[in-house]
């Protein structure tokens, strides 16, 4: 069984009701739900985390080391400009993927740059949830090749 981290950032918690026609009518609770019957489908066990606070997502990017085999990360606002957490994902050394539901690229320039994206295995951009079970599949299919 492969220990796969789902690791989600700032304002993520408002999905469903946060600007729908950006980020879809899926709750982060529905979203949880099919992540993780997709996982257990395919052989990964899942960890699902969530904050706005940058600090407990900096300890869940290091807990990476000990408790998981890769990771999906969604790292919300702080994907532009947490030096902290790229770090943390330096020190780590687990592959992850990086997942966004919106296409960070037909949005506004500031969202353009990732600090983490160049550390990732790949990124996953403007698919909605969907992206999520992509990752999945695709942390399982390298998990299998390694």
């Amino acid at each position: 069984m492969i220990r796969m981290h789902v690791i989600n950032g700032p304002n993520l918690n408002l999905l469903g009701t946060r600007e729908p026609t950006i980020y879809g009518s899926t709750t982060l609770a529905q979203l949880e739900a099919l992540v993780r019957a997709h996982a257990a489908k395919v052989g990964a066990e899942i960890t699902w985390v969530q904050s706005n606070h940058e600090g407990v997502l900096v300890d869940a990017v290091q807990r990476l080391r000990t408790d998981a085999d890769c990771a999906i990360v969604n790292l919300g606002g702080y994907t532009h400009t947490s030096i902290a957490i790229r770090d943390a994902f330096l020190a780590a050394q687990v592959p992850f993927i990086e997942v966004h539901l919106s296409n960070l690229f037909a949005r506004e320039a500031a969202r353009h740059h990732s600090v983490t994206a160049d550390l990732a295995r790949g990124v996953i951009t403007g698919l909605g949830h969907v992206g999520y079970l992509c990752a999945v599949d695709a942390l399982v299919a390298a998990h299998g090749a390694s």
